[in-house]
């Protein structure tokens, strides 16, 4: 990949940024320059965001099917280009390239879904509410959406959002992580290429600037958010004090807890898949394993023999099992928190192995035992290799303590007794659960749900809560004489 700088894509044109910082984009499995991307501001987004508006006045009136249609022709040049766009988030991103590919073919189902909205964006109809009165709900789009979203997904997460504002009616702004532009410049270059009408898709590349320019622009609509808690938060309150519609998807600290009757032979997999698979840098990663007695003492065994052997190095090499995490800075946040864990009294029962010397950023999973609740490293997201041990008497405690976060992301049991998973799933104050499941994470077909301090708004990602996030609903009293 050249270094030479991206440009933003504007009114089906691309263009230069008129913001003057520019950043390095470096392979995180190499720490060796892939690009630069610009630091975009407030007069590159207000570019967008008056193409998007114009473009916005024609595109909602185009029915409906149609629309559809550019979504499907979109879907089918994503899976033309699906190995492509693989290789482009192992490269920028670090996955290896089976989470890569795991992570756009996700990314097609949620278009695959968008592609649905002639049945989805149905309103209903009631004759005869009163004597020769009729009642209609409609759906109709907002207006100008933009989307922010993380580096940790730099295909899937944007394909949640864009397909389905766009079929939906709306244009659209792109704000991606600036740590994984390639993914999207990409993106962008196969929405023009399925014929969506020039401003109804537009890229901004940039940091926190172009986010905030976002946030209080009065010619956008609505938010998509992706990303850490705090800026979560941020986007949330800022954008709703500017009176936008707001939906912030924040960080998480998921628990999994393994009952004593647990099929280790399969649970042990899927539990070091879910906490270690894209070097833990994921909302849906199992970082505390809560171990219900008797029997935490054999479970910790077997997580440190499969941590153990664990291969770490470069993201494109098959072998690896754990990649780089994103940037320099975010490794030694990681090792900060392992340090902080043992010097809180946590005991590091096994450690994968020494990461190898490529110049890029790698962390080696570890696994901490004898973790207490009230500790950091239970409570934080650390978003790393980093598995937490932490026993409990019986199931009644562990969701205590799986309940005790202020985040509610996703949680899950490993169990063989259908009275404790159906106690489990009841009670966990989470909003996505697993049985006998690592990542639960749901189909595009289903809302992408997470409670308390793991979302920030009312109508979650995908799912027909995406079409009602992207509309707005309109009832109709009609009386003719």
């Amino acid at each position: 990949m050249s270094e030479a700088e991206l440009e933003n894509f504007v009114d089906g044109s691309w263009v230069r940024s008129r913001g003057s910082g520019r950043l390095d984009v470096p392979d995180p499995s190499t720490g060796q320059v892939l690009t630069r991307v610009p630091r975009s501001g407030p007069e590159d987004v207000d570019l967008a965001v008056r193409a998007a508006r114009k473009a916005f006045l024609s595109w909602r009136e185009v029915p409906v099917p149609e629309r559809s249609r550019r979504v499907l022709a979109l879907r089918n040049l994503l899976e033309e280009h699906a190995g492509e766009l693989a290789r482009s988030v192992v490269q920028e991103n670090g996955k290896t390239i089976d989470e890569a590919r795991g992570s756009v073919r996700r990314g097609i189902e949620a278009t695959e879904f968008a592609a649905s909205a002639p049945t989805t964006m149905q309103g209903s109809f009631l004759e005869d509410v009163a004597a020769g009165i009729d009642t209609t709900l409609v759906r109709q789009p907002l207006g100008v959406v933009a989307g922010i979203t993380p580096f940790n997904f730099p295909v899937m997460i944007p394909l949640w959002m864009a397909p389905l504002a766009l079929v939906c009616g709306n244009a659209f702004v792109l704000k991606p992580s600036e740590r994984v532009p390639l993914s999207a410049t990409m993106l962008a270059h196969l929405i023009e290429q399925a014929g969506f009408p020039a401003g109804t898709f537009n890229l901004v590349h940039g940091d926190a600037e172009a986010v905030d320019a976002i946030l209080a622009h009065p010619g956008i609509d609505a938010v998509s958010f992706v990303g850490s808690a705090p800026t979560a938060r941020h986007v949330y309150t800022t954008a709703a004090a500017h009176g936008k519609r707001v939906q912030a998807l924040a960080g998480a600290k998921n628990h999994l807890i393994v009952m004593p009757d647990a099929d280790l032979e399969r649970s042990v997999p899927a539990i070091v898949s879910s906490a270690f698979g894209q070097s833990g840098e994921r909302c849906l990663a199992g970082s505390v394993v809560v171990a219900v007695e008797p029997g935490a003492d054999r479970l910790v065994e077997r997580l440190s023999e499969a941590v153990r052997k664990l291969s770490v190095g470069p993201a494109g090499a098959p072998a690896t099992d754990v990649g780089p995490v994103i940037r320099a800075d975010h490794r030694e946040r990681i090792l900060r928190w392992i340090r902080q864990g043992e010097e809180a009294g946590a005991v590091v029962v096994a450690r994968g192995p020494t990461p190898v010397d490529a110049g890029g950023y790698y962390v080696a999973p570890v696994l901490f035992d004898h973790v207490r609740p009230e500790m950091s490293i239970a409570q934080e997201e650390i978003f790393g290799p980093v598995l937490s041990v932490v026993r409990a008497g019986s199931l009644a405690e562990a969701l205590e303590i799986a309940n005790g976060s202020r985040f509610g992301n996703a949680a899950a049991i490993f169990t063989r007794d259908g009275r404790s998973a159906r106690e489990f799933t009841r009670r966990v104050e989470a909003g996505m659960v697993g049985v006998n499941v690592g990542v639960p994470a749901p189909a595009a077909f289903f809302p992408f749900i997470g409670w308390k301090g793991s979302f920030y708004g009312d109508l979650h990602a995908t799912g027909r809560d995406a079409i009602d996030f992207y509309t707005r609903k309109k009832v109709i009293t009609a009386r003719w004489f």
